[in-house]
């Protein structure tokens, strides 16, 4: 049976060249939205954070019809973080849009993305968008495009996609460049012809593959996939397992069944092959698991999530302030949130570790992580982390090997020296350098440790003007040591409240992170010590009160503003010896060993 009135599609593209900005436009240009209707931009980035940061963290699906034919649409994450989201979507869908900025052409997540849907082979459809940017370079991309393609082995029918122009926030698509369009037409008419239909068998056993999960008070865990073979009914008996035997078969029944419709998930009473659905009911649903008929049991094979390159330890937070802030503090809360996250993010892993207070997750890198953390502490947890290191790898001889990103920079040609040189510091391989216009692009592959704490620098030495992008790349040979990090810290002496006079003192010695009034303890890392060496600072010390006066002696005291530092930026900065504590209200830096004298000593010793 082949389902001519259905397409499943999933959008992929770097992060930010305007995959969600162009889903917003087929949504309103197919009629799912009212005329009168008030509807926010980016309306598929629904999460907090995604909204704050303008990115896409988690795969969500969408439905649009086009000439009575439903076209199911997937928005997947862009940053190479998540990853994941994007591997095993793509296992839902027959084809992608491969959305390239019409400036900035191939970057290193579209490489990775594109490289997984040739693997699946999938049809492609290329679109340039943004092609109203007043730097877009249209004649060159298509052929970056194609160069990238034949890179990747794709097939003849790959190579021969289709190009469409686009610009998203317009909603105009045109099969010229030299045309402007007027509408997305273009584009839903080459989704209709080149996308193919999804076909099976309707009449046989029904068979659909877990590819996603969501969570629901309610109902519980919320399975949602394409139906791959059969029919599927409400109230079904089925039974439940995975390709890979990881657990042992178990029957079921399929409670609720829901279907995409636009924005809304509306409750259905069948589907049939090719139809993605959400069911609800099967308990211990997890992503890969197979639901079959329970006449015929036989699961499918999912795709091999890349495994995790970055691990960080989360412990109970255990410094002065603990317990003040947060709601959920103790170690079994911890434990319960981390195992709940491993549910529904496919590239994260959990393990338990001698203490029963601490646990290593590892995952894709800094941001996947940091993301998580953001959301424990938006949800009213407390714990402490500590600094996130790269996950290496033995091959057959005994060498180790380490996880190595492919770094793309683009910088003004004035700033190329500094970049150079730091790169060069952080046994980077450079492979590619060209210019673009009055800017310079530069292609490396760099350690992934190396690039830990470099972000921030990197926006110094480019004057703010530098963007750079990093995916995983390989595993290859361990390149040497390289000098951690260049500065100290700053440490709080003893237990208080920070006060003007006492901070004055201790902003000659470095750049504070925190202004007057502030509570601290001693061990807690108050600023950055250029010098390199860790010192000890009392920013709580009060000015004694004497009967001489002196005049201009007590002016005002003038603090330069603290340097505040966010989530991220606080995992760039620690270092082995330190720890992150972090509560719902508050990020702070404090060492492990928090007394000052015993820290001393152990320095003394070692």
């Amino acid at each position: 049976m082949v389902r001519e009135d259905l397409r499943n599609i999933a959008i992929i593209a770097h992060v930010d060249h305007g995959k969600t900005t162009l889903v917003d436009e087929m949504l309103k240009q197919s009629g799912t939205f009212r005329d009168n209707q008030v509807v926010s931009e980016r309306v598929m980035d629904s999460n907090d954070i995604e909204k704050e940061r303008g990115i896409t963290i988690l795969a969500k699906n969408t439905s649009v019809y086009y000439k009575d034919v439903k076209i199911n649409l997937i928005d997947t994450p862009g940053h190479a973080d998540f990853g994941g989201e994007v591997e095993r979507v793509l296992k839902m869908v027959d084809g992608v849009v491969l959305l390239v900025d019409a400036a900035e052409g191939p970057m290193p997540q579209t490489r990775f993305v594109t490289q997984k849907a040739i693997e699946l082979g999938l049809r492609l459809i290329v679109v340039v968008n943004k092609i109203d940017r007043p730097d877009a370079r249209l004649d060159e991309i298509g052929d970056e495009v194609l160069e990238l393609l034949l890179d990747l082995d794709a097939s003849e029918e790959q190579l021969e996609s289709p190009i469409l122009f686009c610009s998203g926030r317009s909603g105009t698509a045109s099969l010229s460049q030299y045309e402007a369009g007027e509408n997305l037409i273009p584009l839903f008419e080459t989704i209709l012809e080149h996308i193919p239909a999804p076909e099976g068998d309707d009449e046989g056993p029904m068979q659909m593959l877990v590819s996603s999960i969501d969570y629901n008070e309610y109902v519980g865990r919320i399975g949602i996939g394409k139906i791959e073979r059969g029919c599927m009914k409400t109230n079904q008996n089925v039974i439940v397992g995975d390709y890979h035997e990881l657990k042992k078969p178990y029957n079921s029944k399929v409670v609720t069944m829901y279907q995409i419709e636009g924005l809304v998930r509306t409750p259905a009473d069948s589907a049939k092959v090719g139809d993605i659905v959400c069911i609800s009911g099967i308990e211990n649903l997890t992503i890969g698991d197979t639901i079959c008929d329970n006449s015929n049991y036989e699961p499918l094979p999912f795709v091999k999530i890349s495994e995790p390159t970055v691990e960080m330890t989360f412990s109970v937070n255990d410094s002065p302030f603990a317990g003040r802030e947060g709601k959920f503090v103790t170690s079994r809360q911890l434990r319960d949130r981390l195992y709940k996250e491993l549910l529904k993010d496919v590239s994260l892993r959990v393990e338990d570790t001698d203490s029963t207070d601490a646990f290593k997750v590892s995952g894709r890198g800094e941001m996947h992580l940091s993301i998580l953390i953001e959301n424990m502490r938006r949800e009213g947890y407390e714990l402490s982390v500590s600094p996130p290191h790269v996950l290496y790898k033995e091959d057959e001889n005994g060498n180790r090997l380490e996880p190595i990103e492919r770094l793309v920079i683009d910088v003004p040609e004035d700033c190329v020296g500094s970049v150079m040189e730091k790169m060069g510091n952080r046994k980077a391989e450079l492979l590619k350098m060209h210019p673009q216009g009055s800017r310079m692009r530069l292609e490396f592959l760099v350690p992934s440790r190396c690039l830990f704490g470099y972000k921030s620098e990197f926006l110094t030495d480019t004057k703010g003007e530098g963007i750079m992008n990093s995916v995983f790349d390989s595993y290859q040979e361990y390149k040497g040591d390289i000098q951690k990090r260049a500065t100290g810290s700053l440490i709080a002496f003893e237990a208080g409240e920070s006060i003007t006079y006492g901070l004055f003192n201790a902003q000659e010695r470095g750049t504070l992170f925190i202004g007057a009034g502030v509570p601290v303890y001693e061990g807690m890392v108050v600023g950055s010590n250029p010098k390199g060496d860790d010192l000890v600072v009392n920013v709580c010390k009060k000015k004694h009160l004497t009967n001489t006066r002196a005049s201009g002696s007590d002016d005002a005291l003038r603090l330069v503003p603290p340097r505040r530092l966010s989530l991220e930026d606080s995992l760039e900065f620690i270092t082995d010896d330190e720890l992150l504590e972090i509560t719902p209200k508050s990020i702070r830096i404090r060492k492990k060993i928090l007394e000052n004298n015993l820290r001393a000593k152990i320095r003394a010793k070692g």
